[in-house]
């Protein structure tokens, strides 16, 4: 084997190797009213993820692991509210169940 072609396989497998380690959890909830929020985000220092809500619910899909803080905008007349301290565990699905929102 060529030596150009062994460096090309030994840098494609170290790639491939680094992508397996990386680490990536759910997060999902429903909010009531379901017409009571604009938008959701998750949020983990700069980094703001937006998700859309389906009759109330909300999803995340493979986001990285850590803590997020969860901002629900509010649709008049409802305020926006925030769940903090989300924690996203790899492989999983963190459940953060029924938001209700205030007027």
């Amino acid at each position: 084997m060529k030596r150009s072609s062994m460096v090309m396989m030994t840098g494609l497998l170290l790639s491939l190797l680094a992508f397996t380690f990386i680490k990536s959890g759910n997060i999902q909830g429903k909010v009531l009213p379901a017409d009571g929020a604009l938008e959701v985000q998750a949020i983990m220092g700069t980094d703001t993820l937006r998700t859309a809500l389906n009759n109330g619910s909300f999803i995340f899909k493979n986001i990285k692991t850590g803590t997020y803080a969860i901002l629900l905008k509010g649709n008049m007349p409802y305020k926006d509210t925030t769940v903090k301290n989300v924690a996203v565990i790899d492989s999983t699905t963190t459940d953060i169940g029924l938001i209700r929102l205030a007027q």
